[in-house]
């Protein structure tokens, strides 16, 4: 393809900084042509360090250019909607940052936006592209686990309340670790299961650590004032095939070390993500065969390529704004369960 593809950058903050910008750099058919932030100094800095020619406090500025065709949005969670619905007005093919939005309402609305607009919308579920992740699916999909009944996913910090930003603020965020980071683990989890269709889910979510004073802060110190969100949340997850799937996520939960992973439970064997093993029953005896992954992969930029290629190549993206919307749906219920006390059915 002789002609770029122009790409900007709505939110310059950090995740666009580190990830998203170098990730379309690195990409030959890609220029990066503009970035927009509410703050002037931060799409300034972006500008300057990457060398971009534009720049703009207002992202609608950047949508009105013909030039560019797809944007990443990289803005605060409570953002997401806004700046999606508006890119997909202008034409424009859109790669959100996860959560897909603060709650399955927005999430639903910027799915049928994007539909209704003929534009692609893919969740930065970055996890996916990992090369254990992308290893163990191959397995999982040639049948090494037969039929996937169980699931038990994990994203869980010992003290990981982040000292920054709007990690603390419901309002501004939609919750805690679980729609922070255990978003992440639930979306892989649920992709390596084949996508089953979600019936019914209960759980419960609490705040022990992040509302008190003096508790010590690996990722810098929060203020317990401001704190609205939960720092440890633990859901069960039924799907229509009869499989379950139970989710547990922290802040701040007093356990041996951090723990992002799942473990599989099917017919024909179980497997774990990290480090991505199998345990069968083969020849009479059981085994455990450690998957060695030799190419090493940035999961960010394996998702920022995977974007431009369903661009190019006119197909769906590997992470679909309806299956962000599924995600969105169960960690809403999980809310709700704690709320009512009552398992939650989803329609």
């Amino acid at each position: 393809m002789s002609k770029k593809i122009g790409v900007g950058i709505i939110g310059s903050g950090a995740i666009a900084q580190q990830v998203h910008i170098p990730g379309y750099q690195k990409l030959p058919n890609v220029e990066v042509l503009a970035v927009a932030d509410i703050n002037p100094a931060a799409a300034e800095t972006a500008a300057t360090q990457f060398k971009i020619p534009h720049q703009f406090t207002d992202y609608e500025d950047l949508l009105k250019m013909p030039e560019i065709q797809a944007v990443s949005v990289c803005t605060p969670n409570y953002a997401h909607k806004d700046a999606t619905i508006a890119a997909a007005k202008a034409g424009k093919h859109i790669l959100c940052e996860k959560p897909i939005a603060l709650n399955a309402r927005e999430g639903r609305e910027m799915v049928q936006v994007c539909r209704a607009n003929g534009v692609k919308l893919q969740i930065g579920y970055c996890q996916r592209f990992s090369g254990n992740a992308t290893a163990l699916k191959r397995f999982i999909d040639q049948g090494a686990l037969g039929e996937v009944y169980y699931a038990r996913a994990q994203a869980l910090r010992r003290r990981g309340i982040p000292g920054w930003g709007v990690f603390t603020q419901k309002d501004k965020q939609g919750g805690g670790p679980l729609i922070d980071i255990g978003v992440h683990i639930l979306d892989l989890t649920i992709h390596l299961m084949g996508h089953p269709k979600p019936v019914s889910v209960s759980g419960m979510s609490t705040a022990r650590f992040g509302t008190r004073e003096g508790v010590l802060g690996l990722m810098g110190q929060w203020d317990p004032k401001v704190f609205t969100v939960e720092d440890f949340a633990v859901g069960l997850v039924k799907f229509a095939n009869g499989a379950a799937l139970v989710l547990e996520s922290s802040f701040c939960a007093n356990i041996e070390k951090d723990v992002m992973n799942t473990q599989l439970l099917g017919t024909e064997g179980g497997a774990t993500l990290s480090p991505p093993t199998l345990f069968r029953e083969e020849a009479g005896a059981l085994t455990v065969s450690q998957i060695t992954t030799v190419q090493q992969v940035q999961s960010h930029h394996a998702e920022i390529a995977a974007f431009i290629e369903a661009i190019v190549n006119d197909t769906e993206p590997l992470v679909t704004g309806e299956q962000g919307l599924t995600v969105a749906r169960i960690i809403d219920a999980i809310y709700e369960s704690q709320e009512t006390g009552r398992e939650v059915r989803l329609a």
